[in-house]
């Protein structure tokens, strides 16, 4: 071999290290955040504080009336605290991809005005823009962030283009906003707004908590939901249970998420503001949740008072759902609670064969033996002196109860069923 090219190899031998150095800083540059992030997500700890459920299907809403150049800004309310949150969005009902703009979270002061110095930016695989796509769902990454339990969040959602049909949960029983132009999602309060009954896009909240906690998935219709119940006042049934869990002091600590819709029926749909029927929305609304151990199943009164004319739902059917309901929490080892459908003699679809129908399923919840637990609301809110009726001091049209009548509903249960 020349000496020149003895040089040449020995010049090639000694940068070897050095290339293998560079290739190792540029993967570390490239992937170590990912990787972190990757590992951030999948923590174990991660439990979901807040959730609901989308509800419109697309069929009456029009997307041409859709914001366009305008911020959301969504009130929802905790139930567990943590110091670490990330978002979940939704676009499962969508006809196109949408494009969020900019996201943040902030504490919520009153109305859409949010508490100075709390307002953090979210941001999307290190992103602060994100593209949804139609159907799917998106998380935000992990974001440092202290907030207690039980209180009211405020999240921001830039749509800067024709966002088309939004993936909703349409009553929501809080007053939501919608900005004039412009981004400002950061701003304390918004200019040109106007109020929405709904929550778009947004289905979760997520926190990381170092307790231990898991959570419970409440599911059912309007009661769940909490129609009837002081707007904007966190009065519904689930409300009143998570105040319950956190002031007895003896109590398990648990989130509760609420997966009721307006509606909403076990077996089939009707409107297309009440969403999917329970068995088709399960996996997304319940099971998809983060560390959710327990559930609380009361649904099926829309089953009987919505049945089609002349062909009354059975017992049977809306128990064959519940069946399968619960075969599929078990499945990811979650403990179902039935909880009796309440009375409804009274409300505009009531009738006497869907009372014996009623009946006829309480009995099933009550004694079938398939359910880990049960809750007796039919027993908090009836008339002792009509049974068939709500009492009526808690309810204004015999159907849903009041602020009164869901404090009663939420005292009725018995926390060791949760032990």
């Amino acid at each position: 071999m020349k000496i020149s090219e003895q040089k040449n190899s020995l010049t090639k031998s000694r940068r070897a290290p050095v290339s293998l150095l560079a290739a190792f800083l540029l993967f570390t540059a490239l992937f170590s955040g990912p990787i972190a992030l990757a590992q951030e997500q999948s923590d174990p700890r991660w439990v979901t504080t807040w959730s609901t459920s989308p509800s419109t299907l697309p069929g009456e809403d029009d997307p041409d009336n859709s914001p366009q150049d305008q911020t959301l800004r969504l009130i929802v309310h905790s139930s567990v605290g943590g110091d670490s949150v990330r978002i979940r969005l939704s676009n499962a009902h969508g006809n196109e991809a949408l494009a969020i703009g900019a996201a943040s979270i902030a504490l919520q002061s009153e109305g859409s005005s949010i508490q100075s110095g709390t307002s953090r930016s979210l941001q999307f695989s290190g992103q602060s823009v994100v593209s949804i796509p139609k159907g799917a769902v998106v998380f935000s990454d992990p974001l440092d962030y202290d907030f207690p339990k039980m209180t009211n969040l405020s999240v921001s959602l830039y749509l800067p283009g024709d966002s088309g049909f939004l993936t909703a949960h349409a009553l929501s029983n809080q007053t939501n906003y919608i900005s004039g132009n412009g981004d400002q999602t950061n701003s304390l309060d918004l200019t040109d707004q106007t109020e929405t009954a709904a929550w778009p896009l947004l289905t979760a909240i997520d926190v990381i908590n170092s307790n231990s906690i898991s959570a419970i998935a409440v599911v059912g219709d309007s009661i769940t939901d909490g129609w009837g119940s002081t707007a904007s006042a966190n009065q519904r049934w689930p409300n009143h249970f998570t105040r319950r869990l956190f002031a007895d002091s003896g109590a398990r600590k648990f989130a509760v998420v609420n997966a009721g819709i307006s509606g909403n029926r076990v077996t089939t749909e009707g409107n297309s503001l009440f969403g999917q029927n329970l068995q088709a929305r399960f996996e997304r609304d319940v099971l998809a949740l983060s560390n959710v151990t327990h559930m609380v199943l009361m649904e099926g009164i829309n089953d009987i008072g919505m049945s089609p004319s002349g062909s009354l739902i059975s017992a049977a059917e809306v128990i064959a759902g519940y069946r399968q309901v619960i075969a599929r929490a078990h499945a990811r080892e979650i403990r179902v609670i039935g909880a009796t459908l309440t009375p409804y003699e009274g409300a505009a679809y009531f009738t006497q064969e869907g009372e014996l129908v009623r009946q006829e399923v309480n009995a099933f919840i009550r004694n079938g033996g398939e359910f880990d637990g049960v809750i007796d609301f039919e027993k908090a809110v009836q008339d002792p002196a009509n049974p068939t009726r709500i009492l009526a001091e808690f309810t204004e049209d015999n159907l849903h109860p009041n602020d009164a009548g869901y404090a009663a509903m939420a005292n009725i249960i018995e926390l060791d069923l949760f032990d």
